[in-house]
């Protein structure tokens, strides 16, 4: 059974009239319970294909480790917003979580090396570099910053503009233009670069600053539009696919050493098997989620991509990601995009 647990609470559990510990990242249980509970957290809706794959990750292994390991799943920032996650997830106060390469920037810069604007043709070209190489360099760097990668990133999907005011079909239709952002050094230097002024606000608090015009538009996959029901605050859809996003599976390196080796390859295992359905699940829900936007009221427009790549070499962000990234880097990104400037 599952037990609800504040994040700023020390569990403790009676155990022959003394109190038992919890060891950091790990809370242990009387007999008849898990061996082992380990939260997982995320930022998205609980019908995300991410949590769909995490539920269904966490019942695999439950059942391969007859029931020694509990994966508890928390959707929908039920931990907090993703900058507090993330320092949860550091402390070991949350064992796992989800998290984009563009927020995880914040802390990792090179995690954002897939994020640069207008870079990559379709998805399956962005898996192949982050399943290789790239991916490969990206994990070694999460690595450095005292964090635990599983081999595979989840899938958020190709991001796309919204706006309550206008739609936005080219690049000076952004000019001075409220744009929200997640905290992501990227997003921000990509829409100011575009000449928008992006403003940085959490995902939990995104509708609520959409319906009062603190922004005046957004950017986000179509799914996590539909999902949030921000077609109910925006009118326009400009399908930009501006920037790739993956989720990267996170471990507490603590908790996740603590775990007997046999649970570590199970647990580790079980998530990287997630990663192709939860890949799938998401591209498909983006492809067939456009019409009931549009039922919904939405107008959805097709742009010129090459018009808003043009307007970003003119301003010099890609010298500017070259820069940032380092040739190393840069060099990963082009093995698999191609040239990107």
């Amino acid at each position: 059974m599952q037990q609800s647990l504040s994040r700023n609470t020390f569990v403790r559990v009676a155990a022959g009239g003394a109190a038992a510990f919890a060891s950091i990242g790990i809370l242990r249980y009387p007999a008849g319970a898990a061996e082992f509970t380990l939260k997982f957290a995320d930022d998205l809706p609980p019908d995300h294909p991410t949590n769909v794959t995490a539920r269904d990750v966490a019942a695999k292994v439950s059942a391969r480790s007859n029931g020694r390991v509990e994966l508890q799943v928390f959707p929908a920032n039920q931990l907090g917003n993703d900058t507090q996650m993330l320092s949860q997830l550091r402390s070991g106060a949350i064992q796992f979580m989800a998290v984009g390469d563009n927020i995880l920037a914040t802390l990792v810069p090179a995690a954002a090396i897939d994020n640069v604007g207008f870079t990559w043709a379709d998805a399956k070209t962005a898996f192949r570099a982050l399943d290789g190489d790239l991916g490969a360099y990206v994990r070694g760097e999460i690595e450095k910053a005292g964090l635990h990668p599983m081999t595979k990133i989840w899938d958020e999907g190709f991001r796309e503009m919204t706006s309550s005011t206008r739609p936005l079909l080219k690049p000076e239709d952004l000019a001075g233009f409220k744009m929200r952002v997640p905290p992501s050094p990227i997003s921000t230097a990509l829409f100011a670069a575009l000449g928008a002024s992006p403003t940085t606000i959490n995902i939990k608090d995104l509708y609520s600053a959409l319906e009062t015009h603190i922004v005046d538009g957004q950017e986000n996959a179509l799914s996590l539009i539909d999902s949030q029901k921000f077609y109910e605050v925006q009118k326009y859809c400009s399908l930009t696919n501006h920037m790739f996003v993956g989720y990267w599976v996170l471990a507490n390196p603590d908790a996740f050493n603590k775990l007997p080796k046999d649970m570590q390859n199970l647990v580790a295992g079980a998530l990287d098997e997630g990663a192709p359905s939860q890949r799938e699940a998401n591209v498909h829900e983006d492809a067939t989620v456009r019409g009931k936007l549009t039922s919904e009221g939405m107008q959805i427009a097709d742009v010129d991509r090459g018009a808003f790549r043009k307007k970003l070499v003119e301003a010099g962000f890609y010298k500017q990601m070259r820069d940032q990234f380092g040739p190393k880097a840069w060099g990963l990104l082009e093995k698999y995009a191609g040239k990107v400037t």
